[in-house]
């Protein structure tokens, strides 16, 4: 079984302005398929479909055509979505609230037993390193700190699938380098992971496979061998496909 599992997913956009009906393509016969423990990445140019995708696999979106499972089941089934943790691009944290408070109300949406979730909201803010500053308004962090605390809230019901929207943009290098450490260790315990980024470093470092989109369609899935050693491969190939062999080659 799969973790994701995308046929033929398709979204067609449609807005209507003074009686006529505009048609955009979102994403087109996606057919993609996430492994069980690897970590995927999805990279594209901006308007190509990663944050449409993304919201497709989470049910936050409902197809045109074609279909996409988790762990074999609809994403709109309560089941699925137990098991999945979601760290958007801009996740919208209730900056009034403490590190713990914050994380003791996402605890108790996901159902954890109370004689549980305290030891677990220390787990979590332990594996972040922000256990000190537990009890600190979230409206004194920065975006790194607040990126941590994204993860943390994440992770803190132990989902099986993690999935994480540009989860490095506007880090610094040193917060790059804890959220590469952070993904690596929760796949090495089991997690699966599926990230879309516009950094190709850093994807090229943490990732098994790599899908590339190009104007809403997969344009192809590479493998980790295809650029391993080779530092800037990745980018190289990347542009190859965003903007055609022949331009390329140009």
């Amino acid at each position: 079984m799969f973790a994701i599992e995308a046929s033929g997913l398709t979204k067609i956009y449609r807005r209507s302005h003074l009686g006529r009906v505009k048609q955009t393509r979102g994403v087109e016969n996606l057919n993609l398929q996430v492994r069980e423990g690897e970590i995927f990445g999805l990279l594209g140019l901006n308007g190509s479909g990663k944050t449409t995708t993304i919201k497709l696999f989470l049910g936050l979106l409902k197809p045109t055509q074609g279909q996409v499972r988790i762990w074999g089941s609809s994403p709109q089934e309560p089941s699925a979505l137990a098991q999945i943790g979601y760290l958007p691009e801009l996740p919208y944290l209730y900056r009034y609230l403490t590190p713990r408070e914050l994380l003791r109300f996402f605890g108790v949406l996901s159902g954890i037993p109370g004689e549980k979730l305290e030891d677990r909201i220390s787990e979590v803010l332990r594996m972040v390193q922000l256990l000190p500053k537990a009890g600190v308004r979230l409206a004194e962090f920065s975006k790194g700190m607040l990126q941590r605390v994204g993860i943390a809230q994440a992770v803190l019901h132990g989902p099986r699938l993690i999935v994480l929207d540009e989860p490095v943009s506007g880090l610094d290098p040193l917060s790059l380098r804890q959220m590469r450490s952070w993904m690596l260790e929760l796949q090495q315990a089991g997690h699966t992971l599926f990230f879309s980024s516009h950094s190709i470093s850093e994807v090229e470092r943490v990732c098994h496979r790599v899908a590339i989109l190009r104007e809403g369609r997969l344009a192809c899935v590479l493998e980790q061998r295809e650029w391993q050693g080779e530092p800037g491969r990745l980018e190289d190939l990347f542009i190859e496909v965003v903007r055609g062999a022949e331009e390329f080659a140009s």
